[in-house]
């Protein structure tokens, strides 16, 4: 119980920390002086810094040690968020969370390989359930959390409420975390320089695509032309080196390789629900950022439910079905979000958010549990490095869709409505009679003005789930890539010594 408190301790501090800030953004914009565009930034640094980092995790783990290295990432993390709280400038601020993305990044995989490590094979079904619902509810939480503290408090508490939490889990992790035997690798540094290439670039095309006007702008094509490269490059590296940053071995599993696919899109939907949802509510239904995340406490007590009722079913029904039904549960609750309207009440919100909960949890809990089902042990933090990357990158990839399509499609609708606005049907807008009223008449405008932009993000929130709900359709098949090995690699408990 104290390894699980170690490891659910990090991972908690590091998914809600991925959110957290986003609330904060335009306190630190004031506090540092900072531009709209330059204070991104604090969101940005750590978004490339812990995609960069997560593919190196096994090789410093071979290396140093686990317990080594879990604790280092925490006690960094701790510091750096320390070092984010005091920050008095803006460059402060983007290196401390670039610190804060590289070790944060470390948590997650060695945090997943510790659980699995630790626990005997019939009790590694509980641990992954912890580990998934600290993974899942994080993004959900953080925006929660971030608010509540930037309204009641300050936003440099946004990052020092880590420190104690922080160095429960270093003192925890030296304690009684217990690193296995392994072989240490060589560094592949032209694979891990091409990597990094790519996925800085993709990061960096993803974060900045909406304020550049993406392919209309020079930057935003040479960053999609450097990350393709770097990617094909990096391909045909792993399959041609004796010792690639990441074993070729990883990428034959199937159900690791499909399992990654399905978090892609799963973790997709949680983010981008998380990055949607809380703004529609203040801007559009007049809800405060604590009653706003009030409404997605429903989506996150259902998906712990969820996981607990998938944990009782995977060996009866088996990870197929229950992935299944869980990723169709969430093509159902993405349509009935694409029914929402202005005039509506609570009761869709919440029945959509426990429908959606439901079908993340039943998907969540068995794909953990199948994905390292049949991958050796040896190949484990690696393996939880790569699913950890498509958890991430899936993320990234669906907040910045959504963003985009979010703006298109608000112009769009905007003018379609105000094509609509006219004279004969509003005879009210007349030639001259608005001037008529004088000052009056200009509210008036406005008025008509304010109800077509509040119309528009409305349909603009619908198109964005609707997109969603289709896509996560397509996804569906993918669970056909699953296979059920009961005797699986990871049938024998691992021999495991004190560092």
């Amino acid at each position: 119980m104290l390894i699980v408190l170690a490891v659910m301790t990090g991972v908690l501090l590091q998914t809600i920390d991925s959110t957290i800030a986003n609330v904060a953004l335009p306190h630190m914009q004031a506090a540092l002086g900072a531009t709209p565009e330059s204070v991104a930034w604090v969101l940005t640094s750590y978004i490339i810094a812990a995609a960069i980092a997560t593919p190196i995790t096994g090789w410093l783990e071979s290396k140093f040690g686990r317990r080594f290295m879990y604790t280092l990432a925490l006690l960094m993390f701790t510091l750096s968020s320390a070092l984010c709280g005091i920050a008095n400038s803006l460059e402060l601020m983007v290196v401390a969370r670039l610190v804060q993305g590289i070790f944060g990044a470390f948590i997650m995989p060695l945090g997943m390989t510790i659980l699995l490590d630790s626990f005997p094979p019939e009790k590694r079904q509980q641990s992954m359930q912890l580990w998934m619902g600290g993974a899942m509810l994080g993004p959900i939480a953080g925006p929660v959390l971030g608010g509540w503290i930037t309204d009641n408090f300050d936003w440099r508490w946004v990052f020092l409420v880590n420190i104690p939490f922080g160095a429960v889990a270093v003192f925890l992790s030296w304690v009684v975390v217990r690193s296995p035997q392994q072989e240490e690798r060589r560094f592949d540094l032209f694979g891990f320089v091409l990597l990094a290439l790519g996925l800085g670039c993709l990061q960096l095309m993803l974060d900045r695509g909406t304020q550049k006007d993406w392919f209309e702008s020079r930057e935003i094509i040479i960053e999609a032309m450097i990350a393709i490269s770097a990617f094909w490059m990096f391909t045909v590296h792993s399959f041609t080196a004796k010792a690639p940053l990441l074993p070729v071995a990883v990428f034959k599993d199937r159900n690791l390789v499909g399992s990654t696919l399905i978090m892609f899109a799963g973790a997709g939907v949680v983010y981008g629900v998380a990055a949607l949802f809380p703004p529609m509510l203040q801007h559009l239904m007049g809800y405060d950022t604590i009653d706003a995340g009030i409404m997605m406490m429903p989506r996150a007590f259902a998906m712990l439910a969820a996981m607990l009722i998938a944990g009782r079913l995977y060996k009866r029904l088996g990870a197929r079905v229950l992935i299944a039904t869980g990723m169709s549960l969430t093509v159902v609750s993405l349509w009935m979000m694409s029914g929402f309207n202005l005039d509506m009440g609570h009761d869709p919100l919440v029945l959509s958010g426990m429908v959606q909960g439901f079908g993340v949890g039943f998907t969540m809990m068995p794909l953990q549990m199948v994905a390292f089902e049949t991958l050796a042990p040896h190949l484990r933090t690696e393996g939880a490095s790569v699913y950890s990357l498509g958890r991430n990158l899936g993320g990234s990839l669906w907040i910045s869709i959504a963003g985009a399509l979010l703006a298109h499609n608000l112009q769009v609708s905007h003018s379609d409505l105000a094509a609509h606005v006219t004279p004969e049907r509003i005879p009210l807008l007349g030639e001259g009679l608005l001037s008529s009223f004088g000052r009056a008449g200009g509210r008036i405008a406005w008025f008509i003005d304010a109800e077509i932009n509040r119309q528009a993000l409305m349909i603009a929130y619908i198109d964005d789930y609707w997109t969603m709900m289709w896509i996560s359709m397509l996804a569906v098949p993918t669970v056909l890539l699953l296979r059920r090995n009961r005797k699986a690699a990871q049938a024998g408990p691992p021999i495991v010594v004190m560092d």
